[in-house]
Parts: structure tokens; C-alpha cells; sequence
């Protein structure tokens, strides 16, 4: 079983650092992306050849991005949507050419992952990302002050109200059409290029702001992966996205993809109501997902792919960008490492 371990990273920006990243004893690998370029533009050879450059210099590699947003009005299907699909597939060209194996992306409308509480104190003294849908309900997004790390904060108010009006005349069928309309123009691209292209779940993978969501279920899983049939065009199966709804079996979501798993985000999450949860610890017994029987079912499909811990709690006093701190992923990934060496052994007895 090859689980190649990972580890998120921000750039310079981000105040964890490579060398931090290099000591944890399990990582061997950086994801990260081009920052210095607006969504939908080309990304220069001169910055992904410096990134590159300077994560191997760290002793690690750069084989994975996360990610390349798609354009809204790739999202929207409007007039701009050719133009910035080919800008796309030159940013899968040029990385490919680099070396880059798998990229991450989503096509969530508007806002990233969501969240209503970004340092929720916990029991044990620590803090961590929250979802209260009642208090998500309550918000206005164009009056109500929200900001996380995936999101795009370029939106003015005035952009942000333009952009949701655009949406009103896109409900999940047409985002379908308009997602059918990109992959079947990237996947040939990624195919050449050597590159997996994985998405992103919807975080959460519910509906938010009357905007559509689809990445979601088993079923829309299936769903995606039939729209081109090709082991290019895969899934990043991300635990604390689609383990938030009670109505997902993560282990059946697993086989259900037949393989098409390039990309694993893994961490546990509590389920604390209906539409509500929080972020735990990432060990089977702090949360409501069972660590344990997900890495099994991902070896059991041949599982051969990158894996990386997600979001972390605040701990020891850390601060810093929300979820992503060193302290918790660190611990987050020698714990799956340990869990991935005991199905692994299990297997061989």
C-alpha cells in the first residue's frame, strides 16, 4: 500500500514554515499553489519552477497542487468561459511539465468551504473550525463580515451582489451541464499531460445561500465520474467534507469510486446536530468517523495515491490562519501514518 503523505503549504505567507514541515517524520511531500496570479489567468513557468525549486530545496517534493480555481464564469457557462477554459489547460500543461502528478480543484459557486465559527473553543483547552446552520441561515454574505482561507477575498460588495444576482438563473442541472462542458475539455489535456485531475467535495455538501452544490453524495459522486470515463478524471475524497452529512457511508463513498481516488484529505469531524458539527482531533475517538475502517477500505481498492491531514485544531497557545496551523496537523499526520502501518500490517498477517 502506497499512502504518500503531504502537508499543505501557503507559501511564503504561510507562517508554518518548510523546515518545520521537512521534521515531521512522515511527510514527504508539499501541496500548494501559484498565488501571485489572478483566478483564471496563465500561471508563469518562472513561478511554478520557483515553487518547485524551492519546496525540493526543503528536501520535499511538488507533485501535487491545490489547487487551480475555476473561474466563476467557467461555473456560470457565459461568454468568457472558452477563453478561460484554454488559460486552464495551459496551467494543466505547464504543470504537468513541471511534474506535477494531481491537481486539486472544486466547483463549489461563490464561497469555498464555509464555516460560522472559526475558533470554536473546545473542552480540552483548544480551538477549532465550527458549522452552526442555524447561524449560517441568519447570515447575509453581503453584509456579513466572513472570511476563510479558500476563499477568493477579491469580491467588493458590489462584485459579490453582481455575482450572486448571475446564480439565480443557475440551479444544479445547469451547473451539471456547465461542469460537463469544462471536464470534457480538460481531461484530454490531463490525460497527455500525465496529470490526475481530482475535485474537491462541497464543504459542506449542502446547499448555502441558494447557491447550487453537487459535489455531495454517493449517488452525484457517480455522477461525476461517468461524465468522462477516464482514470484522469478522479475525486479528492476528503473526509471532513463529505463525513459531515449523516446520510454519507465514507466506506461505501470509497468502493463507489471504483479507484478514481487520486487525492485523500483525512481528518475526523463531530457531528454535533442536524447540519452541525465541528472540528476534532484527528483520531477515530474525537470525532464521528471511523479513521480506521476508511484507510482500510481505501487499501482494499488499491489505494496508491496522496493523502494529507486537513484542517487542525488551535493548540498550545498556536495562532494563525484558521485550520491550518503546524501543532494539530502534525500530530493529525503521524497519527494516520501509524493507522495506515496497522491496516497495512493487518493485511499482511
Amino acid at each position: 500500500m502506497s499512502f504518500k503523505m503531504t502537508f499543505r503549504w501557503y507559501g511564503d505567507e504561510d507562517k508554518v514554515t518548510l523546515e518545520q514541515i521537512r521534521q515531521i517524520p512522515c511527510v514527504t511531500g508539499i501541496v500548494s499553489a501559484i498565488y501571485d496570479t489572478p483566478v483564471g489567468e496563465v500561471w508563469s513557468n518562472e513561478s511554478i519552477l520557483a515553487m518547485k525549486k524551492k519546496i525540493e530545496d526543503a528536501g520535499l517534493t511538488f507533485e501535487v497542487v491545490e489547487g487551480v480555481p475555476v473561474h466563476e464564469d467557467i461555473k456560470l457557462g457565459n461568454e468568457n468561459a472558452g477563453r478561460l477554459i484554454e488559460n486552464y489547460k495551459e496551467n494543466i500543461r505547464r504543470l504537468g511539465k513541471a511534474g506535477v502528478k494531481c491537481i486539486c480543484y472544486n466547483f463549489m459557486p461563490v464561497f469555498d468551504w464555509l464555516r460560522s465559527n472559526l475558533a470554536k473553543p473546545l473542552a480540552d483547552g483548544s480551538n477549532a473550525l465550527a458549522y452552526d446552520h442555524a447561524t449560517v441561515l441568519s447570515l447575509n454574505p453581503l453584509t456579513s463580515e466572513l472570511s476563510l482561507p479558500g476563499w477568493d477575498a477579491s469580491y467588493t460588495k458590489e462584485g459579490l451582489k453582481d455575482l450572486l444576482s448571475k446564480y439565480e438563473s443557475i440551479d444544479e442541472e445547469k451547473l451539471w451541464e456547465n461542469m460537463t462542458v469544462f471536464l470534457k475539455e480538460i481531461i484530454p489535456v490531463a490525460e497527455e499531460s500525465g496529470v490526475k485531475m481530482a475535485i474537491h467535495p462541497d464543504d459542506p455538501p449542502w446547499g448555502i445561500f441558494g447557491l447550487p452544490r453537487v459535489i455531495t453524495c454517493e449517488k452525484n459522486l457517480k455522477r461525476f465520474l461517468s461524465i468522462v470515463d477516464s482514470p484522469y478524471n478522479g475525486i479528492t475524497f476528503c473526509t471532513g467534507s463529505l463525513g459531515v452529512s449523516t446520510s454519507n457511508d465514507l466506506v461505501k463513498m470509497i468502493h463507489a469510486c471504483n479507484g478514481r481516488i487520486p487525492f485523500v484529505h483525512l481528518r475526523n469531524v463531530k457531528i454535533t446536530g442536524d447540519h452541525c458539527f465541528e472540528e476534532s482531533g484527528h483520531l477515530s475517538s474525537q470525532g464521528s468517523l471511523d479513521m480506521y475502517e476508511i484507510i482500510k477500505a481505501l487499501k482494499e481498492d488499491g489505494f496508491d495515491g496522496y493523502v494529507r491531514p486537513d484542517h487542525g485544531r488551535m493548540i498550545w497557545g498556536e495562532t494563525g490562519r484558521g485550520g491550518y496551523g503546524l501543532y494539530d496537523r502534525a500530530l493529525g499526520a503521524m497519527y494516520l501514518q501509524g493507522v495506515i502501518e496497522a491496516v497495512d500490517k493487518a493485511d499482511k498477517k
